[in-house]
């Protein structure tokens, strides 16, 4: 908050408790039942004692979330039968929708013939999928994400290689065109800015 970390990785102990956060923060907009959570924690099998381990997990993001500077800002945990949901305030900044939006916004500008204007937004959606989503840890919702980022990334260089060359930059373009490629070298060449 205000450029301070409120809530460091350690508060979350360990990867079980990032990823139940992280899920968590993704599906904000809607209660979340303990039995989705549980297997995308334990996306291989749940073990007989998965409630108990669920609650502890669930227990320390609650106790997370309730410190002072949090709860003034509106964020909040509930847990009621069975059902999780993380109320965060309306102007929350979450990177993947931001990088996701940047590159929608990339897009448009091409599409529209402003090329000059897609070097902000094609390059925050690329900084931003080229982190490493939670690192570590595993599973098919994080593998998903993983690939969304990746798919980001190659169409954030797309428009950073179109913008390039049509502003007078062909070297530049070269070089971006070429990570794609090497990101994905059996794609055919988008076309649909």
């Amino acid at each position: 908050m205000d450029g301070h970390v409120v809530v460091k990785e350690t508060n979350l102990r360990g990867k079980q408790g990032r990823l139940a956060f992280a899920y968590l923060v993704h599906e904000r907009t809607r209660t979340v039942p303990e039995e989705e959570l549980a297997t995308i924690i334990w996306p291989h099998e749940l073990s007989p004692a998965w409630e108990g381990a669920l609650s502890a997990i669930t227990s320390r993001i609650r106790t997370t979330l309730s410190m002072d500077p949090l709860k003034q800002q509106g964020v909040s945990f509930y847990r009621s039968s069975g059902q999780y949901q993380l109320d965060l305030p309306t102007d929350v900044w979450i990177d993947l929708e931001a990088g996701a939006s940047a590159i929608d916004r990339a897009e448009a500008y091409l599409r529209n013939g402003s090329a000059e204007q897609v070097l902000g937004p094609a390059g925050a959606a690329a900084s931003i999928a080229r982190r490493p989503f939670l690192p570590g840890i595993d599973g098919y919702w994080v593998d998903s994400l993983r690939g969304k980022l990746q798919r980001q990334l190659l169409r954030a260089l797309d428009c950073l290689s179109e913008s390039q060359r049509l502003v007078g930059e062909p070297m530049v373009a070269v070089e971006t065109a070429t990570e794609a490629v090497k990101l994905d070298n059996l794609r055919e060449e988008r076309t649909n800015f």
